[in-house]
């Protein structure tokens, strides 16, 4: 049976707390620009910058702890990465916590806890595809009234009241609604895969959910649930409409998908948080790619809205406009980001596409219209027996590639002539992609070939840490990754599926050192009036993984940046960047004008969470979670003396 009460000791609790934290909501800012942190990204617009410029170049060196808050106590299990980001409006911050999703508030200038809510899941949580404490809420505000919307990891959306951390019991049935009813699944599947870990989206009185499923590099089936997204109202939770991403026969996009494809087809859902313009009502969906990841066999044809954009009514869910970014997916480079929004300096009024494969789509947010031209060039076919080829994809003419594209023999590390020696050697039982969207091949091909090396990877290029825009001055920054991937597949005899990622087959490297020459991590500065790029420069200092190799014994190795993701956060005065997931513990602020480092803070573990700043009582904090090495995470939150 399924339980999300709370108990009468928790309830207690809640309310005798808040008894003592009267002031907590005395203040009305709702938006980056009055100095709160409203959204997962800063804002709807998922620019990831605030106006604030009380920390600057000239006192950013005095930044000093004000509070740290560890995960620890929360949930039966330790989190030793959490990658949530909390929200703050009004002096209060709020966010998901431990494995199993609890959602706190916290006074946001000393870290004492206000209240706490846990779903009690049971099985559902057990068989949950996507748990822990995830990415974070969103809130919902109309005067004094506001609202915590989560979505937990059993797929119930919830509503809670801000103040006490109640459920709301207008909305839903007593504050929470059953995502796992309504879905659509594919012929002969009856197991529902899915959940999400990002927060929902609201805007204009409407919250959109959009799901994830389990990774689906090895499905057991290429059946599966389809990802559609739902939207609700936000008072009540009465249902408003559904957004069907795999479309059912008659509607639009039906005819790229052949055979039973879109019968049989699931994913493509929304996984990657949303943004949306509240003036012309539309909220834009960054859709996944279709069941499996590395085959498609099973779903001839291009499949839209599988790995496309799409930007729908927030009111209706009909279809304004959309653009597929890649035709018939089979790389698993789903668009994994929210796509950004800004009015430029030059006038145009822009969405913007952070890409996987390292590109940035832009298009003018209401029409759809390509801001550069977007060309349909021929790719390779493969010879994977049953797969379908889409003949050409979408090739951005502007910005160029934010990361390195595709693998040639002029890719491989040649840090010393025998590094490059020994890359050549490892590279010999692989093909290379000599082309962006050199398909997969056969983990035992005719040619004596174990797969294909490719660039990027799966994870990007960009992933879920998106990028963040300066709306002063139009420049984008863009962290990114470039680390070799094995594009091989195989029949796994556990699924249903003819083939899906090939079990067994590594990257190799050279002498202990990656295939590829550095930077392995970068940050790129885009000036998204005319698309061109500023600078780009290594994300952090060269690992002493790399830097203590033998085999680089008085070589002067340049800084080659570590294979992570930075997160990164905008003030009106400074770029902030981590390390990410996998880096180190350093912080460093940035002259956004040339990248240069300002200032180097070295915390208590790798930044993992997205770095987020607020004002209140007139100072100005800048807070993260950061993940300690074999310790639980914590939240730190830093400010001036």
């Amino acid at each position: 049976m399924i339980r999300s009460k709370y108990s009468l000791k928790m309830l207690a609790l809640s309310a005798g707390i808040l008894a003592a934290a009267p002031s907590a909501w005395a203040q009305h800012g709702t938006s980056v620009a009055e100095g709160d942190w409203p959204d997962y990204n800063g804002n709807m617009a998922a620019q990831r910058y605030s106006p604030l410029d009380q920390i600057n170049a000239d006192n950013v060196d005095d930044l000093q702890l004000a509070f740290e808050f560890d995960t620890r106590h929360f949930g039966s299990q330790q989190e030793f990465t959490a990658t949530f980001t909390p929200l703050e409006v009004d002096g209060v911050l709020y966010t998901t916590i431990g494995a199993q999703r609890d959602v706190i508030a916290l006074d946001a200038t000393t870290g004492q806890q206000l209240w706490q809510w846990r779903a009690q899941e049971g099985e559902r949580f057990d068989n949950a595809p996507r748990k822990g404490s995830g990415r974070g809420l969103a809130i919902w505000r109309d005067g004094d009234e506001a609202r915590i919307l989560v979505i937990t990891p059993g797929f119930y959306l919830v509503s809670l009241d801000a103040k006490t951390g109640l459920p709301d019991p207008e909305f839903g049935d007593n504050g929470r609604i059953d995502m796992q009813q309504g879905l659509r699944l594919g012929i002969g599947r009856d197991d529902l895969d899915i959940g999400s870990s990002m927060p929902p989206f609201v805007m204009n009185d409407v919250v959109v959910v959009g799901p994830a499923m389990a990774v689906s590099m090895r499905p057991p089936s290429a059946s599966n649930v389809k990802g559609d997204v739902r939207a609700y109202d936000v008072r009540t939770g009465e249902h408003i409409w559904t957004f069907q991403t795999i479309p059912s026969p008659g509607d639009f996009g039906y005819d790229t998908w052949t055979a039973e494809g879109a019968e049989i087809t699931g994913n493509a859902g929304v996984w990657a948080p949303m943004s949306g313009d509240p003036e012309l009502g539309m909220v834009y969906l960054p859709v996944e790619s279709a069941t499996g990841d590395r085959f498609g066999g099973d779903r001839p044809g291009n499949n839209l809205f599988s790995t496309s954009l799409v930007a729908v009514d927030v009111e209706t869910g009909e279809r304004e406009w959309h653009y597929q970014i890649i035709h018939h997916d089979i790389w698993d480079w789903d668009n994994p980001a929210a796509p950004i929004l800004a009015d430029l300096p030059n006038g145009r009024k822009v969405v913007m596409q952070v890409t996987k494969q390292s590109f940035v789509y832009t298009f003018d947010r209401e029409t759809g219209e390509p801001i550069w031209e977007i060309e349909e060039l021929p790719v390779p076919a493969g010879d994977v027996p049953g797969e379908w080829y889409a003949p050409t994809q979408p090739f951005p003419t502007k910005p160029a590639a934010f990361d390195r594209q595709g693998v040639s023999e002029d890719d491989l590390n040649d840090l010393t002539p025998e590094i490059k020696e020994a890359a050549l050697e490892a590279i010999e039982p692989f093909r290379l992609a000599d082309n962006l969207y050199s398909p997969p091949s056969l983990k035992d091909a005719e040619d004596g070939t174990m797969g294909t090396l490719a660039l990027p990877s799966a994870t990007g290029g960009a992933n879920w840490e998106g990028a963040a825009l300066d709306p002063e001055t139009g420049m984008l920054y863009v962290p990114s990754r470039t680390v070799a991937t094995v594009l091989s597949v195989d029949k796994d005899q556990r699924s249903s599926v003819d083939f899906s990622m090939a079990l067994g087959v590594r990257v190799p490297r050279a002498m202990g050192l990656p295939i590829i020459k550095p930077p392995y991590g970068r940050i790129t500065a885009i000036d998204m009036n005319d698309g061109e790029h500023e600078w780009m420069m290594a994300n952090a200092d060269t690992p002493d993984w790399i830097a203590n190799n033998p085999a680089l014994e008085g070589v002067d190795v340049p800084r080659t940046g570590v294979e992570t993701r930075s997160g990164l956060l905008l003030t009106k005065t400074l770029l902030f960047a981590g390390e990410g997931v996998g880096g180190g513990p350093m912080f460093r602020a940035h002259d956004k004008e040339t990248g240069e480092i300002v200032h180097e803070l070295e915390l208590p573990g790798t930044q993992t969470g997205q770095p987020f700043t607020y004002e209140h009582d007139g100072k100005q904090y800048i807070g993260m979670v950061v993940s300690p090495q074999g310790q639980p995470a914590k939240l730190v939150v830093y400010t001036l003396p």
